[in-house]
């Protein structure tokens, strides 16, 4: 109990409350509805031949089939309706490789997801050091997106032609007793698709988690500090260039304003609107104020 106390106390288990390792979490337990669906799923149909000799019929043939779904593989004694006679009946098809590559995925990712989060938990430090923990991550990540994209969309078609393999209708044509007349055959029941149309939605359930987590993924790389740390130099150095430069409505400061005329000591600006030399200054203007000339009529 102390050993196991201390491995918990060394781990940083607040890791697993981030998005990063969370989704982790939530990788590894569907990797494992995935392969668990399909690879151990196992299922039978039953038809049935009534024969015009009733001694001869068999009015319930079971057919069973399982993973990796190597249909041509799979065999059962059926009636000929001659005498007592039989043949072996062969289903069409072999779906293994969509169905062994969805399960391959399905437990690599599994295993990685699991070994990625004991190394948040443990290993957080050697993790980040050079960056090499986070870039291996993030390629990973991004390949495990692909393959569980295509892996899953190979495994529904796969699922799909399964179905019509195993169809009882489809397999009772196989049956050279129910091509001749007066020879009676039919299905009793088909098998239950429930467990691999799940397997499928795990699938793709994986893959939006593998690429929803590229991001997060990505945020630990030294690709996307490298830019994080570079934008606020740069907004740094913008904003100490426009402190430097005066504003736009005001002139240098070693320059009159644009509407103020030199200053010349000769001169002097009355609140008239005119120049009054130093000669001038005890006569009065011929303007007044108002902007005319003076009465007339007092100059006369």
């Amino acid at each position: 109990m102390e050993a196991a106390n201390q491995i918990v106390s060394g781990g940083t288990f607040q890791v697993l409350k981030l998005p990063l390792g969370f989704i982790r979490v939530l990788e590894w337990l569907f990797a494992i509805f995935a392969f668990a669906t399909c690879g151990g799923y196992s299922g039978q149909l039953r038809v049935s031949v009534d024969c015009n000799n009733k001694m001869d019929s068999n009015l319930s043939i079971g057919i069973n089939f399982a993973y990796p779904f190597r249909l041509h593989q799979v065999s059962v004694e059926v009636p000929v309706c001659e005498g007592r006679r039989q043949e072996r009946l062969y289903l069409v098809g072999d779906f293994s490789s969509s169905a062994q590559f969805f399960v391959t995925i399905a437990v690599f990712s599994f295993l990685y997801s699991l070994l990625a989060t004991v190394v948040y938990i443990f290993y957080q430090n050697k993790y980040r050091e050079n960056n090499r923990g986070p870039l291996v991550d993030f390629i990973v990540t991004v390949v495990f997106s692909f393959l569980w994209l295509v892996s899953s969309s190979a495994w529904a078609k796969g699922l799909a032609d399964v179905k019509v393999a195993t169809d009882p209708d489809e397999v009772v044509l196989l049956m050279s007793a129910c091509k001749t007349q007066g020879n009676k055959c039919g299905s009793i029941y088909g098998p239950i698709w429930s467990g691999l149309n799940t397997s499928v939605v795990f699938g793709y359930l994986n893959f939006v988690l593998w690429a929803g987590n590229i991001w997060f993924v990505f945020k630990e790389t030294g690709w996307h500090k490298g830019g994080t740390q570079q934008y606020p130099d740069r907004i740094s150095e913008k904003q100490s260039a426009g402190f430097n430069q005066p504003p736009y409505n005001q002139p240098p400061y070693n320059q009159p304003p644009y509407n103020q005329a030199p200053y010349n000591q000769g001169s002097s600006f009355n609140q008239t609107g005119g120049y009054i030399t130093q000669g001038d200054m005890g006569q009065q203007s011929d303007y007044s104020q108002v902007g005319g000339p003076t009465s007339f009529s007092n100059q006369m």
